[in-house]
């Protein structure tokens, strides 16, 4: 089976990606996408190995562009001012790409994604912010999975419309990114 001409693996991805985006992550299947880029189903088993690994590479896609922007975001930028701006470039890439930033949540097994660029960025630029607070590996693990949880939560209810009140997300934001500021400035200390 030889490839259609013009077509890749990289071309495949972004299809799925804009596909995703457009009937939601969790209707891309292979068919959809070959209908998309005008090849028979079989044909994408030379760029893809199955569904999973599809939507793996996706997941990639999202999670390098992702952290293309906020790398671009902190650059140059330190403390409170890097906290914001990773912030506001997160949320700014949910509410854009919200299902193709779906694909960013599913499992994956390490050992098929071990070594990505894209998943070990997301670890340096999240390191970098919290080392500007001066928290050590244990509270710097702690910390980023208190970022996580609340860029996520915050980000993908927003998108879903999930804030149902006449004050607009838009200034409750800036309010919960300071609060998040108090606490890795104040970060409790652990017993010993």
């Amino acid at each position: 089976m030889s490839p259609r001409v013009g077509l890749s693996t990289e071309r495949v991805v972004r299809a799925a990606a804009e596909l995703a985006d457009e009937i939601g992550f969790e209707k891309l299947t292979l068919s959809a996408l070959a209908r998309r880029v005008g090849v028979k189903d079989p044909s994408l088993y030379v760029h893809v190995r199955n569904l999973h690994d599809l939507r793996v590479r996706v997941a990639l896609l999202a999670s390098g562009e992702l952290n293309d922007r906020i790398g671009a975001a902190v650059a140059g930028r330190a403390g409170k001012d890097a906290l914001v701006a990773f912030a506001d470039a997160y949320r700014a890439y949910v509410l854009e790409y919200p299902e193709r930033y779906a694909a960013t949540q599913i499992r994956m097994h390490p050992a098929e994604v071990a070594g990505e660029p894209a998943l070990l960025r997301s670890i340096e630029l999240t390191g970098a912010i919290l080392r500007g607070y001066g928290l050590d590996e244990r509270e710097g693990l702690d910390a980023a999975r208190l970022l996580r949880s609340t860029f996520h939560g915050f980000a993908t209810l927003e998108a879903a419309g999930g804030f149902a009140h006449s004050r607009s997300t838009a200034d409750s934001w800036p309010h919960i990114v300071d609060a998040l500021h108090q606490t890795l400035s104040n970060w409790p200390s652990y017993p010993d």
